[in-house]
């Protein structure tokens, strides 16, 4: 399909929804939406998941192609993209399994380690887990302090906490399980932090690393929404075998997930030049001040086409 034709096609931006990140998905949708149409679409639709009628407004639509711009539950688990499976219409990025294998950290963390990628020591438990005095000693002697504990299903740092002492460790364990059904218990890896963008299906490249710089103890919800010339250094200031190594293991997050289209892998890179894991985004953040088009750009690609190839990405899938 030319780019000509391409753009004549019925594009529905699907966004919003119920999760924490209704505000910020929108937002997301709305400036895709905005970049498709600048690209030349012509026939761009922006839908939010929560309104009323919004599957039959979807079924009945006569769309060629969906562009999801949801973050959180039902938009990155999986959900959004079994529906659009049974409605048969094309859609960008993850599939069902790599969406929900993304979400659920403690998955993730079995794919990373199969694939040879570091992940941080840990456990996940089930959400409402109260642990014996015996076992704090345990997790404290594994781990130490700090520690985080977060959910393992949620997104933008939601309901995580970087524990420093014994006493802070059941406040963390309710605030985390009233985010999900699990909870992931790690060691806090020191070192630098920073963000990898991959794109592409079968043979996905690696954009410029983002090094992510904060005057927080860790990227926290409120640093994210920040303008992202506070806390984005491009590209990141890595020798370059490890710069190399992360966008390596970067693609192999990708490809291990199973992930189409884009992906967003973040790490802490150790004082001895490591790349840890800590997480995969299969629909990272889509506003002026996100993480990938911030990438994008300075890899040459602005937020217009970069837009345009995701639904040629998703559309490859379909051929």
């Amino acid at each position: 399909m030319t780019r000509e034709e391409l753009k004549k096609l019925h594009v529905a931006v699907v966004s919003g929804g119920w999760s924490d990140e209704h505000e910020i998905a929108m937002e997301s949708g709305k400036q895709c939406a905005a970049a498709l149409k600048e690209a030349g679409f012509i026939n761009v639709d922006l839908l939010d998941v929560a309104e009323k009628d919004f599957v039959v407004a979807l079924a009945q639509g006569d769309y060629d192609v969906v562009y999801v711009a949801m973050h959180g539950r039902f938009g990155e688990d999986g959900c959004i993209q079994g529906l659009l499976e049974i409605l048969h219409i094309p859609y960008t990025f993850s599939g069902v399994l790599a969406s929900a294998m993304g979400t659920e950290k403690e998955l993730s963390k079995l794919m990373y380690r199969q694939a040879g990628i570091p992940t941080p020591r840990g456990i996940d438990v089930p959400s409402g887990t109260v642990f014996t005095d015996e076992q704090v000693d345990k997790l404290i002697e594994d781990l130490g302090f700090p520690m985080f504990v977060k959910p393992s299903g949620n997104g933008s740092s939601y309901g995580v906490t970087r524990v420093t002492s014994r006493e802070e460790l059941p406040a963390a364990l309710k605030l985390a399980g009233e985010q999900g059904e699990r909870i992931l218990i790690e060691e806090c890896v020191v070192g630098t932090e920073i963000t990898v963008p991959v794109i592409g299906n079968d043979n996905p490249t690696a954009l410029p690393i983002v090094e992510i710089v904060t005057g927080d103890e860790f990227y926290s919800i409120k640093t994210k929404y920040e303008p992202a010339s506070l806390h984005h250094v491009i590209p990141a200031r890595l020798e370059p075998a490890v710069y190399a190594r992360a966008q390596e293991l970067a693609i192999k997050a990708h490809n291990a997930l199973g992930c189409r289209g884009v992906s967003r892998s973040d790490f802490i890179v150790t004082e001895d030049g490591e790349p840890v894991v800590l997480e995969t985004n299969t629909i990272p953040g889509m506003t002026a001040r996100s993480l990938l088009p911030d990438s994008a750009r300075t890899g040459g690609i602005d937020f217009p086409e970069l837009c345009t190839r995701f639904i040629e990405f998703a559309l490859e899938d379909r051929q």
